[in-house]
């Protein structure tokens, strides 16, 4: 095969291998210390990491979800090398710039001015470099006069705008974010998204951890799932997101499956069963049931729900979700006032929701919900992710871009301009 024909897969700028981190007891600081030079039984430890292994390519952006307490920021620190690894490897290749928590590495008695020279220098840039890059650094920031005041007189979110705009002054091979950016306003938030994409765009690697779902799925190429210190699944962010949900479903003792579409994608169910989904399928104003729509025609969601126990309350509840899992519509009976109240095993409900699919081209699936109360993170009976999936088509309506279709009036007027300048005699 020549070499123009050999597709070259992107090198991995991160390369973290059997990586584990623990905790160890021991019964004296001199037991510790003896530990360093050779193997000494602990009186116990506690691993908070172990048998982590993944590589992220350049340009990559790859996120990092789990629950509270599943070592996600202990990985971060590991990476960053503020942490030491028990067992296993971390080799990166490249710069590596991070902001993990929020005024790490900050003196409150310095001004925002100080405290980037003092930061950058840490990172190991000189101070002509620094000094080179303070203007950008300061415009990105945007804090204005409080650039030159101590840092302590901060908020949280103007921590954040320093720390962001120090952290990024500088391309960096590899970028890693954890939360910080959940503190921020949405315009330094988008404001920070576009940088983070540019910098992808030049072959940035990208690390993040965030409970932000729509952030996880709208900047990252995959997501890595975390649980009680393993890697539980590494895959697509939405597929990730929904298996994430499904855990915390978990929680309330609720069933949890997961099982492999023909598409290639992964449907996850949990919940209690008390309440299942028999059968949904999308029809058109006829009746006919379909899986390919027009942009903006009418069409009717059915639902129907059978009972598998006596139930106080039911709320059904749909959620419209873009080709990369993006949240497009969302609501449920709670919200409209609808709820179902004092239902029987046995009994089956059937529910019609009609709307016009106001959508753009693209695939599009559809999420359902059976519950108790305005949410179905308590007394969730069922929830099913690609429940149904069907194509938006624009067959009629004039090109328009986007995943709405919100088309407007449009008129212009056309007229003389009228100069405000004086008339001067000839």
């Amino acid at each position: 095969m020549s070499l123009d024909q050999t597709t070259v897969a992107p090198r991995a700028l991160l390369e973290v291998r059997e990586l584990g981190k623990a905790y160890r007891r021991y019964r004296n600081e001199l037991m510790r210390v003896a530990s360093w030079f050779s193997p000494v039984q602990p009186l116990d430890e506690t691993w908070i990491l172990r048998d982590i292994n993944f590589d992220v390519a350049q340009g990559e952006a790859v996120g990092i979800v789990g629950q509270n307490g599943a070592g996600k920021s202990t990985l971060l620190k590991m990476i960053t090398g503020t942490l030491r690894p028990s067992e296993g490897y971390i080799r990166t290749h490249g710069r590596v710039a991070a902001i993990l928590e929020l005024g790490m590495g900050f003196n409150g008695e310095l001004t925002g001015r100080q405290n980037v020279i003092h930061s950058a220098g840490l990172m190991g840039f000189t101070h002509a470099q620094i000094d080179s890059a303070m203007a950008d650094i300061e415009a990105f920031a945007e804090i204005g006069s409080y650039f030159d005041k101590p840092m302590r007189v901060y908020s949280s979110g103007m921590q954040m705008r320093v720390a962001f705009s120090v952290a990024t002054a500088f391309r960096p091979e590899i970028l890693i974010v954890d939360e910080a950016l959940s503190v921020g306003d949405a315009y330094f938030q988008h404001k920070s998204f576009d940088r983070i994409r540019e910098f992808q765009r030049q072959g940035t690697s990208l690390l993040i951890v965030s409970h932000d779902k729509a952030a996880i799925q709208s900047l990252c190429d995959r997501a890595i799932l975390l649980e009680q210190g393993r890697v539980l699944e590494d895959g697509l962010p939405q597929d990730i997101m929904d298996y994430y949900n499904a855990l915390i479903a978990k929680k309330e003792n609720d069933r949890v499956e997961i099982t492999p579409l023909a598409s290639g994608q992964i449907q996850t169910q949990s919940g209690s069963g008390e309440a299942s989904v028999k059968q949904v399928s999308l029809h058109a104003e006829n009746g006919n049931a379909i899986d390919v729509v027009d942009v903006g025609q009418a069409v009717e969601l059915r639902i129907t729900v059978a009972i598998h126990a006596n139930l106080p309350e039911l709320v059904v509840g749909y959620k419209l979700k873009d080709r990369v899992g993006q949240e497009v519509f969302g609501t449920n009976t709670w919200h409209t006032d609808q709820v179902e109240r004092e239902l029987s095993e046995g009994e089956e409900l059937t529910y019609r929701m009609r709307f016009d699919a106001n959508l753009g081209p693209g695939s599009y699936s559809v999420s359902l919900s059976l519950h108790s109360s305005d949410t179905h993170l308590l007394n969730n009976y069922q929830w099913v992710d690609h429940a149904l999936v069907f194509q938006m088509v624009n067959m009629e309506k004039d090109f328009f871009l986007g995943s709405s279709w919100v088309m407007p009036a449009i008129e212009c007027e056309r007229h003389v301009a009228i100069s405000s300048e004086p008339n001067e005699s000839v």
